[in-house]
């Protein structure tokens, strides 16, 4: 009987340990957490701004064009200007005026990823650098841009013209794009 006591007594102090932890009011560490409402707006909140990130990869589109309007936030650009894609020229982003190009006629833009840009855009996040002249009137660029919605100008005095917004950088282009929805949400219904 002695051996019996011995085997089962180790288990009966185990299960007595465990049955005074279950009666112990332990601390609620979930002070100062999410709550669980509020970490599911977290996670559809990333997964939204992956699906947009995605989908600005899906529209990338290749912008060769001549530099129409140079505002504080970036460039007008008329885009189609495909024999800019030529040695030495597609060495840099940025191509004097003074280079001989001409827009491509009859050019349809096609919905592939990667494909020329054709038409009047607007371009954002453009490069800076010390070294290199800042971009002039009707200097040509050549880059790769991610749509980020759309953009609204004055073209002539007091006339306004939207286009749509690219941007070089994919995280600008994500930015740009969920700032713009955030903005066209608008305040709730109910004001609060």
């Amino acid at each position: 009987m002695f051996r019996i006591i011995k085997i089962y007594l180790p288990c009966l102090l185990i299960l007595a340990g465990m049955s005074a932890l279950g009666q112990t009011n332990l601390p609620d560490f979930t002070n100062g957490l999410p709550a669980l409402g509020q970490t599911n707006q977290a996670v559809s909140a990333a997964g939204h701004a992956e699906q947009i990130r995605a989908d600005c990869v899906q529209g990338r589109r290749f912008i060769c064009g001549k530099i129409l309007k140079v505002l504080p936030d970036g460039l007008v650009i008329e885009s189609g200007y495909t024999n800019l894609l030529r040695a030495p020229l597609d060495e840099s982003w940025l191509v004097p005026g003074t280079v001989a190009a001409s827009r491509a006629p009859n050019l349809v833009e096609s919905r592939e990823p990667g494909a020329m840009c054709v038409g009047l855009i607007f371009l954002t996040d453009i490069p800076k650098s010390r070294r290199a002249a800042p971009p002039k009137l009707y200097d040509y660029v050549i880059v790769q841009g991610y749509p980020a919605g759309y953009y609204t100008y004055n073209s002539l005095g007091t006339i306004q013209r939207t286009v749509r917004r690219f941007s070089i950088g994919l995280p600008t282009a994500v930015n740009l794009t969920l700032a713009a929805e955030n903005q066209s949400a608008g305040p709730p219904a109910n004001g609060k």
